[in-house]
């Protein structure tokens, strides 16, 4: 590991050398490449040297051991029982850091929200979620695009999907794939019995193009009229489009945009998606062991979490988790359940590596 280290900031140093040369900083393109290379590795960087000083220190505090006078011993002591908990936390995090990253943490995605049982008490469910997706994207600067919705009776969604653009979108989102249930007294339930509804969330990573060649011949494109609530609204025109892919028989549907070249576009992006999604699960399915981990899947089929509105508490059943607190988490903040997910997934990941 301390060699792997030792490289990393070898080429850190490297790179801030050639972010200085004017010669790079003529150029904007390599200047961007090199500057988002130093970034990624700076983190590592700044650990391995707080590590490598901890243990100088520490050094140095054993070496007091030996001294005459008392007091400096006892001082020496105490010393180091702080900077051994400091070498071994600052290990825990270098090891961490230093595991394979997912190629696809950086990835845009595809989110697909559908309301499941409960009727329209899981539409209401999934326009909320999809309204804490939408605040949780702005607290970090993403941007949050609808390609297709499809509304509930009485508010919410049956369907929406949405891309969700920024940086590392998918690192943070993954961990939203699956059944989400929600237990609460719905506003037209006059004898305040509790009801149980269930939505599902898809979360796929947004492949470029190159990442999945589709024939145009495998295409069957249909247009027709957009559907609407009435009034000004209703789209006149063919403008809804409807895309299948032959070979696996999925569809999309888009109809969000006024102009059909624009839902053509949209659909093909949700199609691309899907059919990424396709291959990826194959490949994790022959991987067997992957898809068995304790944080799950991302399947659809999967039940991740409870939101039980009476007792304001939240379950996620993947790694046993009760927090409380449910508006805190509505107004956007998902950070709680997103780290303890993913230490979850770090220290599994930790126990797979070969020491």
């Amino acid at each position: 590991m301390f060699t792997q280290l030792k490289h990393v900031e070898q080429r850190f140093e490297e790179l801030t050398q050639k972010i200085s040369d004017p010669a790079i900083t003529s150029n904007i393109a390599q200047l961007t490449q090199l500057s988002k290379e130093r970034a990624k590795l700076e983190k590592v960087v700044t650990l391995y040297r707080a590590f490598s000083k901890a243990q100088e220190e520490l050094a140095g505090a054993k070496a007091l051991l030996e001294s005459d006078d008392e007091e400096m011993r006892e001082m020496a002591k105490a010393e180091i029982k702080e900077l051994s908990q400091a070498v071994e936390d600052l290990q825990k995090r270098l090891q961490v850091e230093l595991l394979p990253k997912d190629p696809l943490d950086e990835k845009n995605v595809m989110l697909e929200i559908r309301a499941g049982a409960g009727g329209d008490e899981a539409c209401l469910f999934a326009g909320e979620l999809f309204d804490l997706y939408t605040r949780f994207a702005a607290t970090r600067g993403w941007k949050v695009d609808v390609m297709n919705s499809n509304p509930g009776p009485m508010g919410g969604f049956k369907e929406v999907i949405a891309t969700v653009e920024g940086s590392e979108v998918y690192s943070n989102l993954k961990w939203e794939g699956g059944v989400h249930r929600v237990q609460r007294v719905p506003e037209t339930e006059s004898q305040g019995r509790i009801h149980t509804s269930t939505v599902t969330v898809v979360v796929m990573p947004e492949p470029e193009e190159i990442d999945v060649a589709i024939n145009p011949n495998d295409l069957r494109i249909d247009v027709q009229r957009a559907g609407g609530h009435g009034g000004q609204s209703v789209n006149t025109t063919d403008s809804a489009v409807r895309i299948v892919h032959i070979p696996t028989g999925t569809t999309v549907f888009c109809q969000d945009e006024k102009s059909q070249h624009k839902n053509k576009a949209k659909a093909m992006k949700v199609l691309r998606a899907r059919l990424f999604d396709l291959e990826r699960a194959k490949a994790l399915e022959s991987q067997g062991q992957t898809r068995r981990s304790m944080v799950g899947t991302g399947d659809r089929a999967e039940k991740i979490r409870t939101y039980n509105f009476p007792q304001d508490r939240i379950s996620d059943h993947r790694i046993n988790l009760t927090i409380h607190n449910i508006p805190r988490i509505f107004a956007g903040d998902l950070e709680p359940l997103i780290t303890a997910l993913r230490t979850v997934a770090q220290a599994e990941a930790l126990k797979a590596t070969p020491s």
